[in-house]
């Protein structure tokens, strides 16, 4: 299955069915009238998120959805059925942006204009969150309800309200409780391949990850899930490399493991590039609580591990730097044992901000 976490689709609900027209016509009753029944309403579409999706992939392949539309109303007064609502699937984590439009009087020399800036409109954060996106048309009224004193037999009839249409974009923003960050040959998917069952590519190359990689890791009786995005390089916020666009990814986690080859030709410029591009990126990215790590301890003799760590420690500004080696699991255990303390405060924290009257929503955004 290939990853794709940005998708632009086209939905549209049903259209209301239309009134009837009809008189009643039964035998031994000497004045008949009008019978025509009501139209059905459109279908509407709704969207739903679903455990086990991890991608957007399906998006790729289908683009356009579109709910039924009512059907018409029918002689005897009988109402016509309603339009199927058609429900769209979504992987947990989806965000529903605005489709930008560009803005008139903006063109540049070469006639490209500004476009507006997108706006969400919806965030799927719990499974089985369901939301009615766009709602089908009403249904028409048949003759029967035009009926008056005066007016004794019409024939007029409503067509059915239209439906509503629109393109929109669905973006993907993996949950995930702990974002593991890095340079390339940093070491992540080494790491992740020993704390989780996933098996990511590893290889002795820049960017064997292309893709962003989740595992749960089970430590000390407690679960919690481990996200694996690209490398990241100086102007990765420019484009440079992948680029950081899979930083998004990271966005919802609570804590950032921030991995460090000890064998690079600098680790504290390693450190301090990474730092940089979180910061470039925004989303509050820089301001996450971040657990430092020396990796590849064992190709090093310890003195100078520890020299490096001292190094880190001053530029980082924290008070630990945990020295590990991902491929043999030294340290990976001591690493792990500090990640639980901070999910906990941090779950806390929550609790306390929304017990607070007058407090602000709690918003993964």
């Amino acid at each position: 299955m290939h990853f794709l976490d940005q998708a632009k689709i086209y939905i549209k609900s049903g259209w209301g069915g239309p009134g009837a027209v009809s008189f009643r016509r039964e035998k031994y009753v000497e004045y008949g009238g009008p019978d025509g029944g009501n139209g059905g309403k459109g279908g509407d579409i709704i969207f739903e998120a679903v455990a086990g999706l991890n991608t957007l992939i399906d998006f790729r392949y289908t683009q356009h959805f579109k709910a039924q539309r009512g059907q018409p109303g029918m002689g005897k007064n009988r109402y016509g059925a309603g339009g199927e609502d058609l429900i769209v699937k979504v992987p947990l984590g989806t965000q529903i942006l605005s489709d930008p439009q560009p803005i008139e009087g903006t063109e540049d020399e070469d006639g490209y204009p500004d476009y507006e800036d997108q706006e969400i409109l919806a965030d799927f954060t719990e499974v089985g969150q369901r939301i009615t996106f766009l709602r089908g048309g009403d249904g028409g009224r048949g003759n029967l309800s035009y009926k008056t004193s005066t007016n004794r037999a019409p024939r007029q009839h409503g067509t059915g309200w239209p439906g509503q249409e629109m393109w929109v974009w669905l973006r993907l923003k993996l949950l995930a409780d702990v974002g593991l960050v890095g340079m390339p040959n940093a070491g992540k998917s080494t790491l992740i391949n020993q704390v989780t069952n996933t098996k990511a590519k590893v290889g002795a190359y820049a960017f064997t990850t292309t893709k962003p990689q989740l595992g749960v890791v089970l430590h000390r009786d407690r679960e919690f899930v481990l996200a694996d995005i690209p490398g990241l390089i100086e102007g990765a916020a420019e484009g440079a490399g992948i680029g950081d666009r899979f930083l998004g990814h990271i966005e919802r986690c609570r804590v950032l493991l921030h991995l460090i080859d000890a064998t690079g030709d600098d680790p504290i410029d390693a450190f301090r590039i990474v730092t940089d591009e979180l910061a470039a990126y925004g989303g509050g990215l820089d301001e996450k609580p971040q657990i430092v790590a020396l990796n590849k301890g064992d190709l090093l003799g310890s003195e100078l591990m520890e020299d490096i760590a001292a190094q880190l420690r001053e530029e980082a500004g924290v008070e630990d730097v945990f020295i590990i080696s991902g491929a043999t699991g030294e340290g990976v255990g001591a690493l792990m044992d500090a990640v639980l303390p901070m999910l906990d405060y941090d779950a806390e924290d929550e609790e306390d901000e929304g017990g607070d009257e007058g407090a602000a929503t709690w918003s993964p955004i």
